[in-house]
């Protein structure tokens, strides 16, 4: 899916940006905060315009990415039918107003339906030392080479003397990034049981290298110098000066810079308050994650817009995978049924207790393979419902046949779903450029596989000159 482009707009622009994307996610409220379990409960498609039930009712999964999800080129795009203007209006609007997400001269998908690094081992990126790969999964892997690439640029152009992993995990990016790449790196992670895996994964790897090492100072450029764990919880509320870190090894703090690898939540805003009031941190790149935890608002330069509101619902759907999903309609997934699956469960569940609304129901990783009795009857036994009550076959079957349609109506949603997550990131980069700071929006990562790939990169001098260096091609 591809957007507007963030870098050439003013700070005026994107404010003009965030006011047209307010109204839009004000007109369209319905779709967006709509929760796609209550698709029969709710009544959500007789909510749709009648004109566009007309052309969406029972519309082949594949056309649907088609004409839908994926903005391809006027001429590429074949309607069986006159699609109302209100309908194409809405498409349009949605592909328009939202940052691109395809990232600039990237490779495409391998056969495997990963990034081409996968190409031959579908587990395994050709591009990391496999000292690197080891404990990461797929995903990371692509995450932690390609993010690790711009910290070391930005490093170099800021002039950084250490960088800080604000919520590390299990310290893949700073292992990376360190033994790597060899920066002066603390890794900061509030969950003691993942700072004393990452620091066993330190050692392990020590291990490897010195057993290769053979008297060498290096092997194949990687250091021998890890980073730095440090268990602690970093305040978005909090001082500057009760988050900045003791000197290291007996040095003065001198410039940091701040990076986070899908900092979950709060978290995003923490890099950003701290970036912004801490006078030794620099630099920061920020790739954010579930935006439905946000909790922080009082920075936010859009809450004053008229019409504004970010509901729950509209920023879970903000963490959706839009391009994954386009794919799964493309190749028709069996997975497609889970939803219209969940709906009719939900029509179950509230016949035998309307007090039970919305309840987080996992019957099984690969729901969508069972036949629906097994499902039902798995559903209703997991939230304290009789499993055996007998199912009306007529009625359940009048649900089930309309899958196309719960997934046409969970479509309309997804569309809207980089617009929100667009308002968030813009009023990120207005908040920081209101102050003074130089920042852009990258699309880094390949959406497909890693759906939240956009960094946030900002300093505080020195970066435009060498803002194209840091989302070069490979």
């Amino acid at each position: 899916m591809t957007g507007l482009s963030s870098q050439p707009l003013s700070l005026e622009e994107q404010k003009q940006l965030a006011v047209n994307i307010t109204h839009v996610l004000s007109l369209y409220g319905s779709i967006v905060d709509s929760y796609i379990i209550e698709f029969f409960t709710d009544n959500l498609w007789g909510k749709l315009p009648y004109s566009w039930q007309e052309v969406l009712t029972d519309l082949p999964s594949p056309r649907l990415a088609a004409v839908l999800l994926e903005k391809g080129k006027p001429e590429e795009v074949c309607y069986s039918v006159v699609w109302p203007l209100s309908l194409l209006a809405f498409k349009a609007t949605a592909h328009t107003l939202a940052f691109s997400r395809t990232p600039r001269g990237r490779g495409g998908m391998s056969a495997n339906g990963r990034p081409e690094e996968f190409r031959e081992n579908r587990c395994q990126s050709s591009k990391l030392n496999p000292l690197f790969r080891k404990h990461v999964k797929p995903k990371k892997q692509h995450e932690i080479q390609q993010l690790g690439k711009v910290v070391k640029k930005l490093s170099e152009i800021t002039r950084c003397d250490q960088v800080v992993d604000i919520g590390s995990g299990q310290g893949h990016l700073s292992r990376f990034l360190a033994f790597g790449l060899g920066l002066s790196v603390t890794a900061i992670e509030g969950d003691g049981r993942l700072v004393d895996m990452a620091t066993k994964f330190d050692r392990e790897l020590v291990w490897a290298l010195e057993k290769e090492q053979a008297g060498q100072a290096k092997v194949n450029g990687i250091s021998l110098r890890g980073p730095s764990h440090v268990a602690g919880w970093v305040d978005p509320q909090a001082p500057w000066r009760e988050f900045l870190l003791p000197p290291q090894r007996g040095k003065d703090t001198g410039r940091l810079l701040l990076t986070g690898l899908h900092a979950c939540g709060d978290l995003s805003v923490a890099l950003l308050r701290h970036f912004t009031r801490c006078p030794h941190v620099v630099a920061m790149t920020s790739v954010a994650c579930c935006y439905m935890k946000l909790t922080t608002q009082e920075d936010a330069w859009v809450a004053g817009l008229p019409g504004h509101s970010l509901s729950y619902k509209a920023r879970e759907v903000a963490c959706h995978a839009v391009e994954d999903y386009a794919l799964r309609l493309r190749s028709e997934s069996p997975a497609l049924r889970t939803h219209c699956y969940r709906a009719t469960l939900e029509t179950l569940i509230r016949a035998a207790d309307p007090a039970k609304r919305r309840l987080g129901v996992q019957t099984s990783n690969k729901a969508h393979q069972l036949a629906f009795e097994e499902y039902a009857r798995l559903g209703l036994q997991r939230v304290g419902l009789d499993p055996a009550a007998p199912l009306d076959r007529a009625c359940v079957d009048a649900m089930l046949a309309q899958q196309q349609n719960v997934v046409a109506f969970f479509s309309l949603a997804l569309l809207l779903a980089p617009l929100v997550e667009t308002l968030i990131l813009l009023d990120r980069m207005i908040y920081l450029q209101e102050q003074g700071f130089q920042c852009r929006l990258i699309p880094l990562f390949n959406p497909s596989f890693s759906p939240r790939n956009l960094v946030l990169v900002a300093a505080k001098a020195g970066l435009d000159p060498a803002l194209s260096t840091l989302a070069g091609e490979d």
